[in-house]
Order: C-alpha cells, then sequence, then structure tokens
C-alpha cells in the first residue's frame, strides 16, 4: 500500500520553545538565540561573539510568527496574511512556503502532529 504524502499547506508550524521573543511597540518580533557550544564558547572568547543573538523579523515574518499558535495550519496563516496585507504580500503562498523552510531548517520552528 502506497504511504499517504502529506500536503504542506496541512502543517501547523510551532515556535521553538528554545527560542525566546518578543514583540516591540510597532509589533515587530525579535528572536533570542543563545549560543551554545564549544565552538560558540570560543568565538564568544576569541572574537567577541555575543552569547545571545537577537534575530529581527520583518513586518511579514513579525505577522506569521505571531500567527504561529499551535492550532493554525500554513493554509490558514495564508489567509490571514492575505487578509492583512492584500495585494502587498502576493504571492502569499510561495513566500510563506519559503519563509517556513528556512525558519525549519534553521531549527526556529517545528511542525505539531495533526489529530
Amino acid at each position: 500500500m502506497k504511504k499517504k504524502k502529506k500536503n504542506f499547506m496541512d502543517l501547523i508550524p510551532v515556535c521553538n520553545p528554545a527560542y525566546t521573543w518578543d514583540v516591540d511597540k510597532q509589533g515587530k518580533v525579535t528572536v533570542q538565540v543563545v549560543n551554545k557550544g564549544f565552538y560558540n564558547w570560543i568565538a564568544q572568547k576569541l572574537f567577541k561573539k555575543p552569547r545571545i543573538s537577537h534575530i529581527d523579523l520583518d513586518q511579514y515574518g513579525s505577522f506569521v510568527w505571531q500567527q504561529m499558535d499551535g492550532e493554525r495550519s500554513v493554509f490558514d496563516i495564508s489567509k490571514l496574511v492575505e487578509a492583512h496585507f492584500g495585494k502587498e504580500a502576493e504571492p502569499v503562498i510561495d513566500r510563506l512556503v519559503a519563509f517556513f523552510r528556512i525558519l525549519y531548517q534553521n531549527k526556529f520552528i517545528g511542525y505539531v502532529k495533526q489529530t
């Protein structure tokens, strides 16, 4: 029997609990990443690299980040982006898929299993 392939639009993204984040007055999200591990320790000591990196998201990324609640699918979030930004966000699906793939590859998000 052939394995059923998952549709990316049905996945439910969630923020990685290992990273903290906050929202400024303009609604922009900043994700704090603690640089751990031996190589990061060396970089911090020798090259004066920061212990915590601050990743600032733009207005689109900040809006999407705040919509990830563990219940909304990628499709649901795409509809919210369309409603909030309108034609500015076109092509919504392509941009959103690329954004989620980058976040996933860098371990900023994961996906919860659907029931």
